[in-house]
């Protein structure tokens, strides 16, 4: 293992200004996506999609460092025939891969999820480096409910969290650790910050055990957030306040950046909320994003399957590629939202 090389690689993917795409919607969840735009999910669909974003020329060289891929879309060439990792190269964007394998039920823990994917993952590792992954992502998923997570939730997602993350390290591919509390509940901002406190402090003590070198890593975490059925829904301000305080008791300064998950988030609100953290200033590490729906919603809607509006999806893939790449550096005012509009 070269840390070097990982480091090199760790610091470009959180660049000052630029965040990631993640791009590796699983199959069922880009049906989804295109069923509310009324689109087919079909293989030449998907690709044609995934095309309009990576060339984007001025989203992708100018805010995006780098793009998670879902295993279909790293092996697919765009129309013309050129692998689709090569665009992202030809960006200058890294070429990421998400390597879990979805979740399963945790056994005697009802409600509770593991995720799963580890057996074959060396040898996969080494296929996906020869087709240019640079890094790779794994995502743990824990919930809040009533008795829930429990601590066998928390120890066994953060042990396989950190097993991929050793796994990706020996293979000289940066991992993105992806410890997720979700925001679906009732619970308020407080439950969700303690809730990750305890997830983030397993995740890192396992990271340790396993000796994942923390200079070759990028943590992908949820934000301090109040769940989505709350009916105090937690301000701006305070979003960024707590999860700033939480990252510094929990996230050690070795880690090169934080790149967030909006998980669920409405598009303005997750660049809202970056932005924030960012203008407290003086932090460790650097704080970026790593959106998917965020990132995606309104180019979706623009795109909408119709090779016509391949240049609208593009304009509003940069607009919200280029507020999130302000919001990395605290420069992001709401103002500049309407402007676009």
């Amino acid at each position: 293992m070269n840390l070097a090389e990982l480091n090199k690689v760790a610091v470009a993917m959180v660049a000052p200004g630029k965040g990631i795409l993640a791009a590796d919607e699983s199959s069922g969840t880009i049906k989804k996506r295109f069923d509310a735009i009324k689109v087919e999910s079909t293989e030449d669909n998907r690709r044609d999609y995934r095309e309009m974003l990576f060339r984007s020329t001025e989203a992708m060289s100018k805010y995006i460092s780098g793009v998670i891929l879902y295993d279909e879309t790293i092996w697919q060439n765009a129309r013309d025939g050129t692998p689709l990792v090569k665009l992202i190269e030809q960006a200058g964007s890294i070429p990421g891969i998400k390597v879990d394998e979805g979740t399963q039920a945790l056994p005697q823990c009802p409600g509770e999820l593991v995720t799963v994917g580890l057996d074959k993952l060396a040898e996969r590792l080494k296929k996906y480096y020869e087709r240019g992954a640079r890094f790779a992502k794994w995502r743990a998923v824990i919930d809040i409910g009533a008795g829930i997570p429990t601590m066998t939730a928390i120890s066994v997602n953060a042990h396989a969290l950190a097993r991929y993350a050793a796994l990706c390290q020996a293979a000289q591919i940066v991992p993105i650790v992806e410890p997720e509390v979700l925001m679906d509940g009732d619970h308020d901002i407080d439950r969700c910050y303690e809730v990750t406190q305890r997830v983030l402090n397993k995740t890192f003590q396992e990271l340790r055990v396993q000796r994942v070198e923390l200079e070759g890593m990028v943590l992908k975490p949820n934000m301090a957030i109040s769940g989505k059925k709350c009916p105090k829904q937690a301000s701006v301000a305070e979003v960024a306040e707590k999860t700033v305080r939480m990252l510094r008791a929990c996230v050690p300064a070795a880690v090169p950046g934080i790149a967030f998950l909006s998980g669920g988030q409405s598009d303005e609100e997750a660049t809202a909320h970056l932005d924030a953290m960012n203008k407290i200033g003086n932090l460790p590490w650097k704080l970026t994003f790593s959106y998917g729906r965020a990132l995606q919603a309104a180019p979706q809607k623009a795109w909408s399957g119709k090779s016509e509006n391949v240049a609208a999806g593009q304009r509003a893939f940069a607009h919200r590629a280029h507020m999130n790449g302000l919001a990395s550096k605290g420069a992001w005012e709401s103002g500049l939202e309407k402007k676009a509009a």
